[in-house]
């Protein structure tokens, strides 16, 4: 079987509004499906592509910080 997951995801939400999004990803971590995992990194990734350095740093920074014991 050959399903293109980013290109399914992409069909699925292209033209949401931002408050479509922040309710999909509420949704997705409000779950904790493990299945559901692969749709926020999809977003992940598309949100990464577009960012600018800055953004990208400050992402990676808050992450850090997140995952601090």
């Amino acid at each position: 079987m050959s399903f293109m997951i980013r290109e399914a995801i992409t069909s699925n939400v292209q033209g949401d509004s931002a408050n479509e999004f922040r309710d999909t990803v509420e949704d997705a971590i409000s779950r904790g499906d493990e299945h559901l995992l692969p749709g926020l990194g999809v977003f992940l990734e598309k949100w990464w592509q577009t960012s600018s350095a800055a953004e990208q740093e400050a992402f990676t920074e808050k992450l850090s910080q997140a995952f601090k014991n």
